[in-house]
């Protein structure tokens, strides 16, 4: 992901919108660095609630947790502004996959964070990551848009 491009949202199926809060930010007056890694999770989660991954944890106890998070910081980020955040899926596994997300500044009109999600499909009853189903696994090629093979997330 480039620093500042025209759409940085050209290949992320799911963006969302979101004001900066006055408490977003921390004592040196930027957006404290928790904060991007929250945003990553709001597009997570409206990414996931686009496919029947919700629809499958609601019957089944299957449902997806987090392994791991990276989030690089571009820009500072100062009130007010708004911001947008994609995610996509870059890599399917058996059980696992890695989703890329990226925060984009109005105000700057620039990228400010990139980073990825590492997310396991997990059975909580058995208490234990699980293949992701094949219904999962078209949900997510569909909203996509391609294939997404499995690969060795």
């Amino acid at each position: 992901m480039t620093e500042s491009t025209t759409n940085p949202f050209s290949e992320f199926p799911v963006v969302i919108t979101l004001p900066l809060q006055w408490g977003d930010q921390d004592a040196f007056g930027h957006v404290n660095n928790t904060v991007p890694i929250r945003w990553f999770e709001s597009a997570r989660i409206a990414y996931l609630e686009q496919t029947v991954m919700s629809q499958m944890m609601q019957k089944g106890g299957l449902g997806p947790i987090l392994a791991s998070v990276t989030c690089n910081y571009r820009r500072q980020l100062h009130y007010p502004d708004r911001v947008s955040i994609g995610a996509r899926i870059v890599k399917l596994g058996r059980s696992s996959m890695i989703m890329e997300h990226v925060v984009y500044s109005e105000k700057l009109d620039a990228v400010a964070a990139d980073g990825t999600s590492t997310v396991v499909v997990f059975d909580y009853k058995a208490n234990r990551p699980t293949r992701i189903p094949d219904e999962i696994r078209k949900a997510f090629e569909s909203l996509e848009g391609k294939t997404l093979g499995e690969t060795q997330a």
